[in-house]
C-alpha cells in the first residue's frame, strides 16, 4: 500500500466526506473489537452482525439493541461501548483534534475549517479553544450527573457496581445514547424516583440545547454576576440561535408532557391509578426522552396510540443543532413554520424575534426535512417489505423514526427483526447521526462551473 497516495487522497476529501467516512470507520472498528471473545460475558458469544449493530447504536448514540446490554457484554465490552458512546457524543472531529492538542501537534488550516463547519461557527478564529470548551463542558456535565446518580445507585448496588451504573448512565444520558446496564426494563423501575428522573431529564435537555447555546448563556450569566446585565434582560440580549432553541425546547417539552399526561392518565397499562407525582414525572420523562435520548420509564409497547403518534413526531424533530441530539432539529422546524406563517400573511421574509432569517437558511432547512422524510419513508417501506406483515405498521414507523432520530425507543421490536431489517436500522442510525444532508453531499459530485455564470429563464408552475 502506497501511504503517500492514501494521505493525498485523504487531503482531497471535503468535510462531509471526512465526517461520514470517520463515523463509518469507527463503527466498523468498534464492531470488530466487540466481536472479540473477551468482550462478551462467559457463555454469551456474539455474532458479527450483532457486534456491528451494537457499535453502530453506540457511536450513533441511539440505543436500539439486538442483544441485552447488561447480559451480553463483559466488563471490557461495556467499557468499549462506553468509549464508543463518548466518541459519538463529543464528536469524532473534536476528539481527534483533542488528541492532536494533547500531543502538542499543530492543528492544520483544513482541520480548523472542519471544526468550524462541524460546530456551525461564524469564523475560524478560536476553534481550538472551542474544542477544549466542548470537551470540558461534556466531562463536567457527565461528572455532575454521575455524582447525582451515585446517591441513588451506591446504596442500592454497593460502591463498585453503583459507581459503574452511575458513570455509565451519566455518559449515556448526556450523549443521548439511551443505553443502560439495567437489562430490558431501562429506567422503568425508577418511574417514581425524583432523583433519577430529574437528573436524567436535566442531562438530556442540557445536552440537547447545543454547545453554542451553552456558551451564549454562560456569557450572559457572567455579565449578570458582574452586574453588567440585568437578569430581566438576559433573554432579550441572547443570540437569535439561543432564543429560538430555548423557545422551541420549552414548547416541545411542556406541550409533549401535557399531551402524554392527558393520553396516558386513563391508560390502565401505564399511568392509570398512579399517584399524581408519578404521572407528572413519567409524562415529562416521555416528552423529553423522545428528543433523542432513548431511555424510558413507561413500556413503549403499552403506550396508547395517540401517545405513540406524538412521540413519533417528537422523535422526528429531535433536539437542537450543535449538541448531541439527533432529528431534523428544533430550529429547522421553527424556521419552516415561521416561513409558512410569513407566506400565509403575505410576507416576503422569514422573521423571528425582530430578525430576518436568510433565504439560504430556509432553503437548507427545507432540504434537510425533505431528505429526512425520504430516508424515513424508504426505511419504513423496506422493513415493511422484509417483515412481510409480521409486525404492526405503526410499530415499524415508530422504530424507523427512533433510528433516524437517533432516539433508541422501541416497542420491543429491534431484536425480533430479520437481519435485512436490522441492516436498514443501522443505515438509518448512521444517516441520523451524520445527517441526511451530509450523506447527500457525498454523492452530489463537483459543482457544475456553468451554474456560476449562466442564468436560465424563469417560469412558473402550478403548485398546491
Amino acid at each position: 500500500m502506497n501511504l503517500k497516495k492514501v494521505s493525498d487522497g485523504l487531503h482531497k476529501l471535503n468535510t462531509s466526506q471526512i465526517i461520514a467516512l470517520g463515523f463509518a470507520g469507527v463503527i466498523f472498528v468498534g464492531g470488530l473489537i466487540l466481536w472479540m471473545p473477551f468482550c462478551s460475558a462467559p457463555g454469551q458469544a456474539v455474532t458479527f452482525p450483532d457486534a456491528v449493530f451494537t457499535a453502530a447504536t453506540s457511536v450513533c448514540v441511539t440505543g436500539l439493541s439486538t442483544v441485552v446490554m447488561a447480559v451480553q457484554w463483559s466488563p471490557i465490552g461495556k467499557a468499549v461501548i462506553l468509549c464508543l458512546i463518548q466518541i459519538g457524543g463529543i464528536g469524532l472531529i473534536a476528539l481527534a483534534n483533542m488528541i492532536f492538542i494533547s500531543l502538542r501537534r499543530k492543528i492544520s488550516l483544513k482541520n480548523r475549517r472542519i471544526i468550524k463547519e462541524s460546530y456551525n461557527l461564524d469564523e475560524m478564529g478560536g476553534v481550538v479553544a472551542v474544542v477544549r470548551s466542548v470537551v470540558k463542558c461534556v466531562f463536567l456535565a457527565e461528572g455532575i450527573g454521575a455524582v447525582l446518580y451515585a446517591f441513588c445507585f451506591v446504596p442500592e448496588f454497593g460502591i463498585k457496581k453503583g459507581l459503574v451504573h452511575a458513570i455509565f448512565l451519566a455518559v449515556s444520558a448526556f450523549c443521548n445514547a439511551g443505553i443502560d446496564l439495567f437489562g430490558e426494563t431501562s429506567l422503568s423501575v425508577y418511574v417514581s424516583n425524583p432523583l433519577v428522573n430529574i437528573t436524567t431529564i436535566g442531562l438530556i435537555i442540557v445536552s440537547g440545547l447545543g454547545f453554542i447555546v451553552w456558551w451564549d448563556l454562560w456569557d450572559k450569566f457572567r455579565k449578570v454576576l458582574r452586574k453588567e446585565l440585568s437578569p430581566s434582560r438576559v433573554f432579550r440580549v441572547l443570540r437569535l440561535q439561543s432564543k429560538l432553541v430555548l423557545t422551541m425546547t420549552g414548547i416541545l417539552v411542556f406541550s409533549g408532557a401535557f399531551l402524554v399526561f392527558i393520553f396516558e392518565s386513563g391508560n390502565p397499562a401505564t399511568l392509570k391509578g398512579a399517584p399524581l407525582g408519578t404521572k407528572l414525572m413519567a409524562s415529562f420523562f416521555q416528552s423529553v426522552t423522545t428528543r433523542t435520548a432513548g431511555f424510558y420509564t413507561m413500556d413503549q409497547s403499552l403506550l396508547s396510540t395517540p401517545t405513540v403518534i406524538i412521540s413519533l413526531l417528537w422523535m422526528f424533530i429531535g433536539g437542537s443543532p450543535g449538541g448531541t441530539a439527533g432529528g431534523v432539529k428544533t430550529t429547522t422546524i421553527a424556521m419552516l413554520t415561521l416561513t409558512c406563517i410569513a407566506f400565509v400573511r403575505g410576507g416576503q421574509d422569514t422573521e423571528c424575534f425582530g430578525r430576518r432569517i436568510s433565504a439560504q437558511n430556509v432553503r437548507m432547512g427545507f432540504v434537510t426535512v425533505v431528505l429526512a422524510l425520504i430516508c424515513y419513508l424508504t426505511g419504513t417501506t423496506l422493513i415493511a417489505v422484509f417483515e412481510a406483515d409480521k409486525l404492526s405498521f405503526l410499530n415499524i414507523m415508530y422504530e424507523t423514526a427512533s433510528a433516524l432520530g437517533t432516539v433508541g425507543l422501541t416497542a420491543d421490536l429491534t431484536s425480533h427483526l430479520c437481519r435485512e431489517s436490522q441492516a436498514v436500522i443501522i443505515a438509518l442510525m448512521y444517516i441520523g447521526r451524520v445527517g441526511p444532508v451530509t450523506i447527500a453531499l457525498l454523492f452530489a459530485g463537483k459543482k457544475n462551473q456553468k451554474d456560476r455564470v449562466r442564468t436560465l429563464p424563469t417560469n412558473n408552475i402550478l403548485v398546491g
